[in-house]
């Protein structure tokens, strides 16, 4: 059974480039459009793993990373921030809230890919 990956991102585009590599690469794959939209998919179904943006309207990224860690669902679901930011402060503030991993844009795919592989275990 294919493990499923949400995709949080402002971003049609790069939302659809996540989505492409990650189906490709055998992933089932949800997105939502801001932090809010993808709160509001967490309904108790298995997500393995959440790639997420932090600037974005509604609620960003690191805000939202710390309701998801709230959620006893969802607590231990870890999480890859996606994003033009690339600052030791910001990325401490990710990591607080309870990122695993940082992938700043412009980005590779396959750099995604392996990020994921690392945080999702077969």
């Amino acid at each position: 059974m294919a493990k499923t990956i949400l995709i949080v991102d402002d971003s049609a585009s790069v939302r659809q480039v996540v989505t492409i590599a990650l189906k490709g690469a055998g992933y089932d794959v949800l997105d939502a459009v801001d932090g809010k939209d993808a709160l509001s998919k967490l309904t108790g179904q298995k997500i393995h793993l959440i790639i997420s943006d932090v600037n974005m309207p509604n609620m960003d990224g690191i805000t939202m990373v710390t309701e998801i860690k709230k959620l006893p669902a969802y607590k231990f679901t870890p999480i890859i921030m996606l994003t033009t930011e690339g600052s030791d402060a910001k990325k401490k503030q990710g990591q607080a809230a309870g990122a695993k991993a940082w992938v700043v844009k412009p980005f590779q795919p396959e750099q995604m890919l392996k990020a994921v592989s690392m945080l999702i275990l077969p």
